[in-house]
């Protein structure tokens, strides 16, 4: 029983995990509580129309060919990968919207008319970031948060300053037009923050935006799902759907004893859990749990989300793949995320139609379209709510894009808060986990291994290295890097 694990939950770290501890000599069965793979990454289908129901951005491909490439394979192999062009837009009023090329010197142009002289602080800018995505991506992240000192290289210390400036700072610095400052700002809402309490540092998100591009696995990101699944697979992983772990079995002497999934006692000695760190803890006793509940309380989440997924019986027009809808206050939408949470008054919100670039996505002749509105963490959920910000940003969408759609709607479903704490079992309904602000980045981020249970691990968005699918997929490898070395 030595060499047996059992994996809570099937999300992209947890499927991480289970391709390296199977391919270290581990025994590896996952455990779903869902009765389909892939945690938040699942799919939606009806009528011919197929959704992702999370992740839909495909960033920073690299770490998707690091993950690959460790086990003698390619992306390739399993997927094609198609670079949008262009990757993102923009709007921010009735025809005023600027489209993000797939080509650094098209982007330059775009400064350049918006704001002259923008250009140059922009290669600056990118310059610094491609640095510390150097720094970050290929060592920093891949390190377990045990120690402070894992943060000291020469590169970092040359860098310290930025860890103690903001995004917000080093954006505003150079750049006036409030448009740009905006598309500068954006890619760092990936880390679950606000730009005015990001660290500088994580600038390397405006690399992986310009400098690597946007990409969409044809089929959808629940592609990379399958793909991980299908490797998984070949390598001995064991899989169970519908097994609810009801509780992490310890004896007396705090180590791992056995889970209790569907009401029947399996016996392991050796736990990971890629499932909700928070609730992964509530299957503890609470004498055996490293984190109270006013520790979490404390603590800042990155936003929930409205999710609607909306099949049209026409094509959309007058949009791109990704659009990103910042004609709304940002700062006032971002308060009312973090600071004075409530549902917010006049919401930015975010819409994508893959069926615009990938056939598989829709009937011939129609759209699949998914609109994203972000939320504070733990407000009221209810069907009324979720049907007027559904008409709320339908309305905008329709001025903004100089179109009506809203009676071409076939069929909608919706996903929010409640959605999240039920079928995943998410502190306080949040959709992307802990945010990475300072005082919550690397070692100061929920530990991967329990120092009060012995044998047990973590892995996923609210430990090392944080949230967002790449890091997901490092997390996997960090905590099968330091199960075997504690084990062995």
């Amino acid at each position: 029983m030595h060499n047996q694990i059992y994996i809570i939950g099937s999300g992209f770290s947890a499927l991480s995990a289970s391709c390296y501890l199977s391919k270290a000599g581990y025994k590896v069965t996952v455990l779903e509580k869902n009765d389909t793979l892939g945690g938040r990454a699942r799919q939606f289908k009806k009528d011919g129309f197929t959704f992702d129901l999370g992740p839909s951005w495909y960033w920073m491909p690299d770490v998707f060919e690091r993950f690959f490439s460790d086990f003698g394979k390619k992306p390739s192999d399993y997927y094609t990968l198609d670079k949008l062009s262009p990757g993102y837009e923009v709007y921010f009023g009735k025809n005023d919207s600027i489209k993000i090329s797939d080509k650094l010197n098209e982007i330059y142009q775009i400064f350049e008319t918006e704001e002259k002289g923008s250009s140059k602080h922009l290669k600056s800018f990118l310059a610094s970031a491609k640095a510390n995505y150097d720094t970050a991506i290929k060592d920093l992240v891949y390190k377990p948060g045990i120690s402070p000192l894992e943060l000291v290289t020469t590169t970092t210390v040359a860098r310290v300053t930025q860890f103690f400036s903001t995004i917000r700072k080093q954006v505003r610095k150079n750049i006036k037009s409030e448009k740009l400052i905006q598309i500068l700002e954006f890619p760092v809402l990936f880390l679950g923050a606000k730009p005015s309490n990001t660290p500088a540092f994580y600038n390397f998100m405006n690399y992986a935006d310009f400098g690597l591009g946007t990409w969409h696995p044809r089929g959808g990101m629940h592609k990379v799902i399958e793909a991980m699944v299908t490797l998984a697979k070949s390598l001995g992983v064991e899989f169970e759907v519908n097994a609810n772990v009801e509780k992490i079995i310890v004896d007396t002497n705090k180590n791992v004893k056995g889970l209790l999934v569907n009401g029947q006692e399996i016996k392991t000695n050796l736990v990971l859990s890629g499932a909700d760190y928070h609730h992964t803890e509530t299957l503890l006793d609470k004498s055996l749990r490293q984190y109270s509940e006013s520790y979490w309380s404390k603590k800042t989440f990155a936003p929930s989300s409205l999710l609607f997924y909306v099949g049209f019986d026409k094509k959309i027009k007058n949009a791109s793949h990704h659009n990103l809808f910042f004609d709304s206050d940002f700062d006032a939408h971002a308060k009312e995320i973090y600071d004075t949470p409530k549902w917010p008054t006049e919401p930015l919100f975010y819409a994508n139609f893959t069926s615009m670039t990938d056939k598989t996505s829709a009937p011939e002749g129609k759209e699949a379209g998914f609109f994203l509105i972000p939320l504070a963490p733990g407000i009221k959920d209810t069907p009324e709510l979720r049907e007027k910000y559904f008409h709320k940003i339908i309305d905008r969408f329709e001025a903004l894009t100089n179109q009506k759609i809203k009676e071409n709607v076939l069929f909608k479903r919706s996903f929010c808060v409640k959605d999240f704490e039920e079928e995943y079992n998410s502190y306080k309904g949040n959709a992307y986990g802990m945010a990475n602000t300072l005082l919550q980045t690397a070692f100061l981020r929920p530990k991967i291994k329990s120092s009060k249970v012995n044998n047990l691990y973590f892995t996923g968005q609210l430990t090392v290295p944080g949230p967002g699918v790449p890091p997901a997929l490092i997390s996997g490898k960090i905590a099968t890097e330091l199960i075997i070395k504690k084990q062995h």
